[in-house]
């Protein structure tokens, strides 16, 4: 059963702008050592195209996530950061999500057993789909 449902869509040129600002700890508060690492490894050289999309992912995890805690009467809960949604690659290098802290909690008190994400990146955007399923 889905629970929820949630898709983010990301200008990687204003969110390299974003990125870019020096007195800014955007990057260091969103974003997991990992998928920092990843970002900066990453084949295409544009660790900033991979950081939207999975910027993106955060997003639609959270409304994903909030979908379902409003349609089983949850209202009201408090914010997650986004450093509790972490974007990981299977070992086949599809995308999928670990949750920590409040967004495992959230998970937990929903019965989600899972969660399924899709990243894509062309041109200047990056869009990401989340869906939060009970397998019940």
């Amino acid at each position: 059963m889905i629970l929820g449902l949630g898709i983010d869509l990301v200008d990687v040129p204003a969110f390299g702008v974003q990125l870019s600002d020096p007195a800014s700890h955007f990057a260091s508060a969103t974003f997991t050592a990992g998928e920092l690492a990843y970002a900066q490894g990453a084949p295409s050289g544009d660790p900033v195209r991979h950081l939207a999309a999975r910027y993106a992912a955060k997003e639609a995890a959270v409304k994903a996530i909030d979908l379902a805690c409003a349609r089983a009467g949850f209202e009201g809960q408090p914010l997650m950061p986004l450093k509790a949604i972490e974007v990981v690659c299977d070992a086949h290098g599809r995308p999928q999500l670990e949750l920590y802290g409040p967004a495992a909690a959230l998970a937990t008190r929903l019965g989600a057993d899972r969660t399924w994400v899709s990243i894509s990146h062309d041109g200047n955007s990056a869009v990401a789909t989340v869906v939060v399923e009970r397998l019940t």
